[in-house]
């Protein structure tokens, strides 16, 4: 990731979002630079986080979406998993294709 991103924006975003059920992804990926990217670093970032190669980041890869950004990166809770996954799963099918909401 740290060669799509930079190091200290990922580093300052994990920092920010440390405490549990406070994840908010928008702002993460704010923070970490990921809107400002281009269509081809996104999806470059997306099948970093798609862990199994399915085209799909599916709700057990969610939970682990920090550590995509850096080893150290804490889990999901349950809660933040779930609505990540309500606010980018756009079609209903249980899982985040490469041209959803990032």
């Amino acid at each position: 990731m740290s060669s799509i991103l930079n190091a200290d924006d990922i580093k300052k975003a994990l920092d920010a979002f440390k405490a549990a059920d406070s994840f908010d992804h928008k702002k993460f990926f704010e923070m970490v630079g990921l809107k400002a990217k281009s269509a081809e670093d996104v999806r470059k970032a997306f099948h970093v986080l798609d862990a199994d190669n399915s085209g799909f980041i599916e709700e057990e890869e969610l939970k682990f979406v920090l550590k995509g950004f850096a080893t150290n990166g804490r889990d999901l809770t349950d809660k933040e998993t779930k609505a990540f996954l309500n606010a980018a799963d756009k079609d209903g099918d249980g899982k985040i294709g490469v041209e959803g909401e990032q």
